[in-house]
């Protein structure tokens, strides 16, 4: 048997250049005692929380694969709730960084989430139309509520009510009971999609955003709060359907009541406020006190409004009726017999637009103690941005105090170029090229420039020059960070520049049909004494076609041209003569490189597959299917036959271009990779791609074995039907649980017949044997058998009704115990509830079943009153505490803060009355 190749396992080393992604909202996040300083947003899939004052990045919540698809702070600041693509959402800890709970039950993107006032319950819907209730204290899923057609776009819970309100783009909203987990009521009143919805005035008002300009205003009526408790039910069902039942008759809504409980929630339009933006509604949202609302398009702008609490309602009330009556006595009328009313308009005002400096993805609003309205808007173009609102301001304007944009491009990264000592990586944009260092990844030069496609770095490392697509060469010099040169070089975009190997000069090819030669000289600047480099054109090969890549052989006796008639020219560098013709690919060839010892050319085209020749005879020696997608870069590692190609399809390939095999797969992008480059010495990569993001790749010392790369993935799938079901999911990681209790249980069957065994022989021979320790046990010590408790029901729903017998006996004597009750109790509820069946009917669990009824009681008890003890005692404690300091235990200082100002403003107003 021959020997097998060894390859080196390239690993992800870092991710850089990105400030923020698109795909998730941004939010105020409160860290080290600060609120409205700090907030996260969705990096890829990861989380970066930034200091908005400082600019700089303080946390990273590192994910694993999956892009970050939303995010939902705790109400008491100290956790984060993040959704993934794959539908899965994970609980971080925001003082330690780790993730402390993952729940799994999705099977698409989540693309909503939202806590309940007090943190205990988190609610998520998905693009698989469902929408899961989690218990965060217990780590566990309460219930899944299936009723939508479409992706949930919001999920909201009502602190007073147990209900659920979510919206979806199949127009509807529905309303959720949770006590009995049904949808209870469905407005059917929108013509379009619903993209968001949000609570004001204590929740007894409802808006929603569609696709249109107009935000629909609902007034919600609660039956049973109106009720008198006194009066009887047949009067109690005409009353409950009596409120804004005239209104209902002459308004665009239809109420579908899946179960007609009209006495729960009453829902009627009262109005609309019209936007200025004619498009859809992305984001629609208020601040925690629900006094200011806001909402964006898919424009630049973000439409402010102030909602008026009941007080200053009433205020206006009274000031419209003194005006009404002073109108009336000088008409010499009666006064007026209806109370005049505030229309909509009044009561939800217009504060101001913002305007930012590109397209608003997603914002966040928070009131800080101060009065001040703080904004932060995530934008298209990978900057963040913070504005204050002064409100005390007769007319109030958005100030922007901050704007994070240092740490990546606005627009896509086009080209990326290592130097030759591989410390520093070039990347370059429409706007601007970026000089990187690889170790710290910090930006060290930011210089202007035009629409980049094709750089390098000059031999030296002190200058680097940039092919633009409006023909020019642009040189720049690092140190001052200027533009020294720019040249029009080409009639067309330069679609490619390679350096010659004597590194005396370059060649660039273009749109205009043609390849260019162009050698470094030095120049005597006017401005100064000493001289300066330059790029001086010294020949030019007209083509037929336009050129899309140029490469040179190492040995510089031979050029590759690529053009747009989907061939690829090999000419003669010294006379320019036709050498060979490499045709075979369907589309244009796009990216294309050499061997180092000149054998082999590599060529990557449109059409997904990558062809490599022998550079001798110009034969293919083989085709390879490379991507799912254009291959839009390629490039052979140094001093070997290994090259990587990137795709459009989000990957990064590496082959074997002697045995044509696929070595490894680097997935980390999550959009169309444009272009990657290889360090000098091979031991890196970095690639950028239309998620904003640059990634490093890393050679590590790690040999890959190919036959493990290609053993197949598990893939598990299951499928339940319903309103209603469990909230988990089957996973790999359920499975590996409901494994490890099986292995556990076979273990603890072995040794329990050893012991019986044991204790026969030990009976027998009428004296003690010591009973041999099993070898795991004595490994390890007494063995845990751990399964997430987010995913215990998963885990037990697979394991096979053999083990159940055995299991109930351990629940049993683990409850007598006294050990983990809750976790046991819920456990064994579940088993019972799954295989009632079997358990009934099988005879030998009946005196095990009794058993576990007597304990379990029991031990529940005593927990209760455990637990009812301690609140006793905290609650003591409380009363103690506040009487001792004489005041509110766990007020809200803001509020404490606004009732102090209205209290000083009336005592001042006394004070002018009386003077």
């Amino acid at each position: 048997m021959g020997l097998t190749r060894q390859y080196l396992r390239y690993e992800p080393a870092a991710l850089f250049g990105l400030v923020a992604s698109a795909r998730a909202a941004v939010a105020f996040v409160a860290l080290r005692g600060e609120r409205g300083r700090y907030v996260a947003v969705p990096a890829c899939e990861h989380v970066f929380v930034w200091d908005t004052r400082k600019g700089e990045k303080v946390l990273i919540l590192k994910g694993l694969k999956q892009e970050v698809s939303c995010l939902c702070p705790s109400p008491d600041g100290l956790h984060l709730a993040v959704g993934y693509e794959d539908g899965a959402v994970r609980v971080f800890n925001l003082l330690s960084g780790e993730s402390t709970v993952t729940f799994n039950g999705h099977r698409a993107a989540v693309t909503a989430l939202q806590y309940d006032h007090l943190g205990g319950r988190l609610v998520s819907g998905s693009k698989d139309t469902e929408v899961i209730v989690w218990d965060v204290i217990n780590e566990s899923g309460l219930y899944r509520l299936r009723g939508h057609k479409d992706v949930i776009t919001q999920v909201l819970f009502l602190k007073e009510k147990n209900l659920l309100v979510t919206c979806a783009k199949d127009t509807l909203v529905k309303w959720w009971d949770l006590d009995t987990q049904h949808c209870f009521k469905t407005l059917v009143g929108h013509r379009a999609e619903v993209w968001g919805m949000a609570l004001l005035s204590k929740e007894k008002r409802l808006i929603t955003g569609s696709a249109d300009s107009e935000l629909r205003v609902w007034d919600l009526t609660y039956i049973q709060e109106v009720q008198d408790p006194d009066e009887p039910e047949s009067k109690k069902s005409k009353g409950s359907s009596s409120p804004g039942a005239e209104e209902n008759t002459e308004d665009e809504t239809l109420e579908l009541d899946e179960h007609p409980e009209e006495r729960i929630v009453k829902c009627s339009k009262v109005g609309s406020i019209m936007r200025e933006g004619r498009d859809r509604v992305v984001t629609l949202g208020t601040d925690r006190m629900g006094k200011f609302l806001a909402c964006h398009g898919i424009d630049a702008v973000l439409e402010v409004f102030s909602v008026l609490s009941e007080e200053e309602i009433q205020k206006k009330l009274e000031k419209k009726m003194k005006k009404a009556r002073k109108k009336a006595k000088q008409n010499s009328e009666e006064e007026p017999e209806k109370s005049v009313e505030l229309s909509l308009q009044e009561e939800i005002q217009r504060v101001t637009n913002v305007k930012a400096s590109s397209k608003i993805k997603s914002f966040d609003l928070i009131l800080s103690p101060k009065g001040e309205l703080k904004m932060v808007l995530l934008l298209q173009n990978n900057v963040i941005e913070l504005y204050n609102l002064d409100l005390s301001a007769q007319v109030p304007q958005a100030v922007r105090v901050s704007r994070i944009t240092i740490g990546g491009h606005r627009s896509d990264v086009r080209t990326l170029a290592f130097s030759s000592d591989n410390i520093a990586i070039l990347s370059a944009a429409a706007e601007s090229v970026k000089i990187w260092n690889r170790s710290t990844l910090q930006c060290i030069r930011t210089m202007e420039c035009e629409y980049a496609l094709c750089s390098l770095f000059v031999p030296g490392d002190r200058q680097v020059i940039l092919g633009t697509k409006t023909g020019k060469l642009q040189l720049y010099d690092l140190a001052s960070g200027s533009l020294i040169e720019s040249l029009n070089a080409h009639d067309g975009a330069v679609w490619s520049i390679a350096l010659s190997p004597d590194q005396h000069g370059f060649v660039t090819g273009g749109a205009d049909k043609c390849v260019k030669f162009w050698e470094f000289e030095l120049v005597k600047d006017e401005s100064s004494v000493q001289k300066r480099l330059s790029m001086k054109h010294v020949r030019i090969l007209q083509l037929d076609e336009d050129v899309l890549c140029v490469r040179y052989s190492p040995n510089q006796k031979l050029l590759a041209v690529s053009l747009l008639d989907c061939t690829v020219k090999v000419f003669y560098v010294d006379t320019l003569k036709f050498f060979l013709s490499l045709y075979g690919h369907k589309l244009p060839v796009l990216c294309m490189d050499i061997c180092y010892d000149g054998t082999l050319i590599a060529t990557g085209s449109a059409d997904r597959n990558v062809k490599i020749w022998g550079l001798d005879f110009g034969d293919c020696h083989r085709s390879l299917f490379a991507h799912d997608d254009s291959v839009m870069y390629l490039q052979f590692v140094p001093k070997s036959h290994l090259f990587f190609t990137a795709g459009k399809d989000c990957k990064i390939k590496q082959w074997d271009a002697d045995k044509f095999e696929h070595i490894q797969t680097l997935e980390g992008h999550h959009q169309e990779v444009w272009c990657l480059a290889l360090s000098p010495s091979g031991d890196y990569v970095v690639s950028a791609s239309h998620d904003k993001s640059l990634r490093l790749w890393e050679r590590t010392r790690e040999p890959l074995i190919l036959e493990e790369e290609r053993e197949m993935v598990r893939i598990v799938a299951g499928e339940r039907q319903g309103e209603t079901g469990l909230a988990g999911k089957k996973t790999i990681e359920t499975i590996k649980g409901a494994e490890r209790i099986m292995e556990a249980l076979e273990l603890y069957r072995e040794e329990t017949a050893k012991l019986k065994e044991h204790n026969a022989i030990c009976k027998a021979a009428g004296k003690e044997v010591p009973f041999p320790v099993n070898p795991i046990l004595r490994a390890y010590g007494n063995i845990t058998v751990s399964a997430m408790s987010s995913e215990l029901e998963e885990s037990l729903l697979v394991l096979p009704f053999s083990y159940v017998p055995d299991l109930l006996r351990l629940f049993n004597e683990y409850i007598q115990l006294g050990s983990d009750v809750e976790l046991l109790c819920r456990a064994l509820l579940f088993l019972l509830k799954i295989h009632f069946g079997q358990i009934t009917g099988n005879q030998m669990l009946v005196t095990v079943i009794e058993n576990l009824k007597k304990t379990t009681i029991s031990r529940v008890s005593e927990a209760r009153d455990v637990l009812g003890f301690n609140m006793a005692g905290l609650q003591f404690l409380q009363r103690e505490i506040e009487a001792k300091e004489e005041v509110t235990f766990f007020a809200d200082a803001t509020e404490r803060f606004e009732e102090k100002k209205r209290k000083r403003k009336k005592k001042e107003k006394m004070i002018l009355a009386v003077l």
